[in-house]
């Protein structure tokens, strides 16, 4: 058996990436040219740095994309996605635009007003949203910031506002924050309820966890990779309730369209007249964007999300010269712009309603997913390419939308788990020996798929056998090096990895980064996900909280081994009364006050049966956040 090195492309994985080159649109340069139109000026490899001297983001590890051809190691499509995404610094998109791309995987775009200027979106973490700022005043002027608008709910979005703005900056008025109705709910929410979960596999999405490199990461689809910073948040002080609202702001005029449950929960676009310019926060980007993100998320609406880029097309287009967003670059010109507004609908019609149709006719999820061909005069244009979604998964998530993850065959039902099921599958199949055997005959044949399938069965079956790991490394190394989808290729990679070196080492305490932002009710709720049932069994008492910052009173209920919470008007009766500010519990749920540090300070005051505090932050689960996940996770819990 030829067995390739390790990081190195197969013959059939060169051999496919020579085909998908020559299936590729041809190349007409003008999204390079759109991607480097109106550059002012940057930082060196647009590097950011904490002020303890640390790395937040740089884009120096990516000096290999500056060969034309692609390796044989990565998708030829996606090459060139990734050389685009590379293009960094401050660039002038109209006269009062302009936007600072390639210091993050979002975009900050800054649109200068009579007195000052608003910025809409603030990136992820403060570091990166300062640099931007400092860099857009740098060559335009110290311009007073007044506003900040957050375009959607997602991180990469908004964590970055205090690199913008203060706190104090935001209570006195000074600085107004505009957001989309329902955007603190959902900001906070998606990424506390089900947070740990998600920040691991994101490392499988965004891959920033795998070297930079030609056999590694290369790119993130939306943009090159995630910064280190830690994200934050200061809650708007206006709402856009209306699905399209008309605001001046210091002399300008912004149309706002709400688009809920599109690519975010809470989203909205924005029209600016006097610069014929529409920007479409994340509905619209050079991809095929995700119906459901690898890491995990409610499914999107793929409908809905066509139906608002339609209204879009017909209420704007023919008073927009430019389309932008908060990722990639703009699209100048009024034709230019209208006919990739109107491509961007097709895309998430025509598989949100093909998809329907195929499964009406009683197909499979995956049966659809490996059928379905998207229109060629879709195919063939750059951006309706999946470098970030895929026509795949996002069949898979519109199927999930309506019919959920039951495919109706009865045999599904109530299958076996992973790991008895390997075993019984391993077994039937001749034992560990003939399977690999096999495998490696179908690996040589470049049926890596079958392989990697195979391979996760043997390994889940016998976790220690160093043959099927090696091999299952190898097979998912070659998918990702032939996967268009940068996220697709991430995961591939950092699964090869995994299969290699194990899991990560536990960062510690996962999931409370946005902990200060919840309200109450979500950071009950929040508790309640880490209640361990089987430790609370036959345990059953209340606490009543009173939190003296905001004057709130709650009554939390354990029974039957859940946690049920209720804000009430006045103290209730309960077993305990506890009295405290947010400020003092955050600390404590994240371990950095100990509860009898808190009650010599008088920041804990307790009533009842005192010992019932310590009992129940007993039964709370901490998460490591750096669970398995090529290898099965340990049960039970």
């Amino acid at each position: 058996m030829n067995t390739p090195t390790p990081r190195c492309a197969h013959p059939a994985t060169i051999d496919f990436q020579r085909l998908v080159a020559q299936s590729l649109p041809p190349e007409d340069g003008e999204d390079f040219d759109d991607a480097r139109r109106g550059f002012i000026a940057s930082l060196p490899d647009a590097e950011v740095r904490r002020a303890d001297g640390g790395p937040v983001w740089s884009l120096r590890a990516y000096g290999f994309l500056d060969d034309d051809a692609a390796p044989d190691t990565v998708n030829p499509s996606l090459w060139r996605q990734a050389r685009l995404n590379r293009e960094h610094g401050l660039f002038r998109v109209t006269e009062r635009i302009y936007q600072v791309r390639g210091l993050d995987i979002a975009n900050i775009t800054f649109i200068e007003t009579d007195g000052g200027v608003i910025a809409l979106d603030a990136l992820t973490c403060a570091e990166t949203a300062a640099a931007a700022l400092a860099l857009y005043r740098r060559h335009r002027g110290e311009r007073a910031l007044h506003t900040v608008i957050y375009s959607h709910s997602h991180a990469d979005h908004f964590g970055g506002v205090h690199g913008l703005v203060s706190e104090d900056d935001v209570r006195t008025g000074r600085v107004q924050i505009i957001a989309p109705a329902g955007f603190m709910h959902h900001a906070v929410a998606e990424n506390v309820i089900g947070g740990v979960a998600m920040a691991r596999r994101a490392q499988f999405q965004f891959g920033h966890t795998l070297p930079k490199g030609v056999d590694g990461q290369v790119d993130a689809g939306l943009g090159k990779t995630l910064p280190l910073g830690r994200p934050g948040l200061i809650a708007p002080t206006r709402h856009i309730e209306a699905e399209h609202e008309v605001h001046v702001i210091d002399g300008l005029e912004i149309e706002f369209q709400l688009t809920p449950e599109t690519e975010a929960p809470a989203e909205m676009h924005l029209y600016i007249p006097a610069e014929r310019a529409l920007n479409l926060a994340e509905n619209a980007t050079h991809t095929l964007h995700n119906l459901c993100p690898l890491r995990g998320a409610k499914v999107r609406d793929a409908l809905a999300w066509s139906k608002y880029l339609h209204k879009a097309l017909h209420r704007y287009g023919e008073r927009t010269d430019v389309v932008l967003a908060q990722h990639h670059w703009p699209t100048w010109g009024r034709e230019r712009a209208r006919r990739f507004l109107a491509e961007q609908r097709d895309l998430y019609r025509v598989l949100h309603d093909q998809t329907v149709r195929l499964m009406s006719h009683g197909l499979k999820a995956a049966e659809i997913a490996e059928g379905l061909e998207l229109p060629e005069a879709l195919t063939q244009r750059w951006h309706g390419r999946g470098y970030y979604g895929t026509v795949s998964h996002n069949v898979k998530a519109i199927v999930q939308h309506y019919l959920s993850w039951y495919d109706a065959h009865p045999a599904n039902l109530h299958a076996l788990p992973p790991v008895p099921a390997a075993r019984k599958t391993v077994e039937y199949m001749g034992g560990a020996a003939a399977v690999l055997a096999r495998a490696r005959a179908d690996f040589e044949r470049g049926e890596f798929r079958w392989v990697a399938e195979v391979m996760k069965q043997l390994v889940y079956a016998e976790p220690g056998n160093a043959d099927a790991r090696e091999l299952a490394a190898q097979a998912l190394e070659q998918m990702g090096f032939q996967a268009e989808s940068a996220t697709w290729r991430n995961a591939y990679l950092l699964g090869a990895r995994e299969y290699r070196e194990g899991p990560p080492p536990a960062p510690g305490v996962a999931g409370q980064a946005l902990l200060g932002a919840l309200g109450n009710e979500l950071l009950f709720d929040a508790l309640a996900v880490r209640v361990n049932a089987a430790k609370a069994a036959g345990l059953a008492f209340e606490i009543a909280w009173h939190f003296g910052d905001s004057g709130e009173h709650w009554l939390c209920t354990l029974s039957n081994g859940s946690l049920s919470s209720l804000a009430v008007p006045a103290a209730p009766a309960a077993d305990l009364h506890v009295g405290t500010d947010r400020a003092t519990l955050d600390a404590i749920l994240q371990q950095r006050l100990a509860p009898p540090q808190a009650l010599a300070e008088g920041r804990l005051r307790l009533q009842g049966r005192a010992e019932l505090l310590a009992r129940f932050f007993a039964l709370l689960d901490r998460f490591a956040g750096s669970f398995p996940v090529v290898d099965a996770a340990p049960w039970p819990l």
